[in-house]
Formats: C-alpha cells, structure tokens, sequence
C-alpha cells in the first residue's frame, strides 16, 4: 500500500470576510520604486520647461535686469525672417535625412530577414559601426567627399559633365550634405530595430504566404509592414524628435553659428544658441526654444497618426 503525500494547501477564506488590509510600506513600496525616475524627469526635464516658458516671456538680460514684455518675443519672433529661414531649413533637412533613411531601412532589413548570408552576426554588428563614430569624425570625412575642389562626389560627378558643386556654400548642396551624414549614422542602427522585430514574426507566416502564391514583394507590404507598426511609429517619432533639433553636423560643417553667410544651413537650435549665448538675449532665445517645442509637438503628433494607419489586412 503506497501514500500519496500532498502539498497541504492553505484554508479558504471564509465567505464575506473582509479583505486582508496592506501596510502602508506595502502601497508605498510601488510608487518608491518608479519615484527616482519622476524625481529625474521634474529636476532636469519639466523645471527647465516651465523655466523656458517662464523667460520668454522677459526680456532677459543674463547680467542686467528682467524686464516682462508678455508675448512681445513672440511677435518679434514672427516678423524675424532668420526664425523662417532656421525653421525651413530644419524641415527640409529633416525630411531629406528621415524619409529616405527610414524606407532603406525598413527595405534591407526584410532583406536581411529573408536572405541567407555568411557570418550575418558580423554583418549585423557592422551596421552599429556609424552610430558609434564620432560625429566630429564623421563631419571631417564627409567635408571631404563633397568638397568643391578635391570631394570624391565632385570628382564623379565629373565624368557626368556636370560642373564641381559648392555643397557648402548653396542652399541645397548644404541641406543634402548634413542629411547624408545624418541618414549615414542613424540608418544602421534603424535597419537593426526592424530587423529584429521582423525575426518575431513566426516564419510559417511568410511560408503559408509562399505556399499561397505571395512572392517577395506582397509579403513586405501585407505581413512585414503591418506586423512593424509598433516599431515604425516609434522610429518615425524619434526621428522626427531628432531631425528637428539637429545641431552638431550643420555646426561642424560650417563651423559657425550663422552656418554660411546667408544662413543656408541654419537651423533653429543654431538660431536659438546664437541668440541666446551669442547674442545674450535670453529671452528671445527661449521663445525660439518654446516654438521649436511646439513644432515637434504638433509635426511628431501628425507622423504618429499617419504612422497608426498602418493596419494588417484581414
């Protein structure tokens, strides 16, 4: 005869009895826990914010005195025609730089999900080797290559018969020159968030797919871009959070403030510290920082309803 030993279970709690009431340190350990991320967040996030807010609204002199002219920063801000030529050279170089950078991106990751390579790890690796390059180095080597005189890009561009191009100098060669160098260092690191949520998709999905007569190019459109919804909404959103306080590169191109003599390449945070610690008007400054805020607000809320019509097809 053989006993079977049981784990003995705790008794049942009577019917109508009244909840077992918790510590106060029990409904406080939660908010602890998520309390130095709020602490961090207010300190050096949402005091500095609501102090911008508040300073726009002077005219703030660093050494001198605080005068309150209400919105007169703001209406001078309208009338400024640097502020529209930094603000439409911010977009432009935000959308030549995030649209391609994005769609290449989500175009050689489904690649790389489909095709089989040779040491594919290291080939994934090397797509990180941009994004941990130092921008000043990344700044040199392509002012080089788009020179006027001795640039590769103006060296090719000769066999074409087309004349050498002052990227530099123009308008357009400007805005082109930092949003490749930008899409250059990001792209890799894009391509690696797609790809890896492609590699959650189960694979008997692209099977049945096949098996169904879907070739390539269907399966891309009906299960890859509607199953990486999540991450294109979240890459739109950052990237457009990004574009759009570019500073580095056009500073490092053009190595001043005013970004060239007409302010080709200017953008608004250039504008913004040009005013702010060049000129020393503090309070201009941050009403330029207040209107870059709502810029990206209102143009990241835009790309993150585009970006939530993605839905896969039923």
């Amino acid at each position: 005869m053989t006993t079977t030993l049981s784990t003995p279970r705790a008794p049942a709690a009577p019917a109508g009895a009244a909840p077992v009431r918790q510590s106060i340190g029990e409904r406080i350990a939660p908010y602890a826990y998520i309390a130095p991320f709020f602490l961090l967040f207010a300190v050096f996030g949402l005091v500095p914010l609501l102090f911008t807010f508040y300073v726009a609204l002077f005219d703030w002199n660093p050494i001198g005195e605080h005068v309150f002219i209400g919105l007169g920063n703001f209406t001078r801000l309208l009338d400024d025609a640097r502020f529209w030529n930094a603000a439409w050279n911010t977009i432009s170089i935000w959308l030549l730089s995030t649209v391609p950078q994005l769609i290449l991106a989500l175009g050689l990751a489904h690649l790389l999900n489909h095709a089989r390579l040779r040491l594919a790890t290291f080939f994934r690796m090397s797509m990180l080797v941009p994004y941990i390059t130092s921008v000043a180095a990344t700044a040199i080597v392509f002012a080089q290559m788009f020179d006027r005189d001795y640039g590769l890009l103006n060296w090719l561009l000769g066999f074409a018969g087309i004349g050498p191009i002052d990227f530099k100098q123009s308008v357009w060669g400007s805005h082109v020159l930092i949003a490749v160098m930008v899409a250059w260092r990001w792209f890799g690191y894009t391509t690696l968030l797609y790809l890896a949520s492609l590699q959650a998709i189960p694979r008997s999905i692209f099977e049945a797919a096949a098996v169904d007569g879907a070739g390539s190019w269907r399966q891309f459109r009906h299960i890859s871009i509607p199953s990486l919804r999540p991450v294109i909404v979240f890459t739109v959103v950052t990237s457009t959070i990004g574009g759009l306080q570019i500073f580095t590169e056009p500073l490092l191109i053009s190595r001043a403030l005013t970004c060239g003599p007409v302010r080709q390449c200017q953008t608004l945070t250039l504008f913004l510290y040009e005013q702010g610690f060049g000129q020393f008007q503090f309070g201009y400054g941050a009403a330029i920082g207040v209107a870059l805020f709502v810029l990206i607000i209102l143009i990241a809320t835009l790309n993150y309803f585009l970006s939530t019509r993605i839905r896969p097809e039923r």
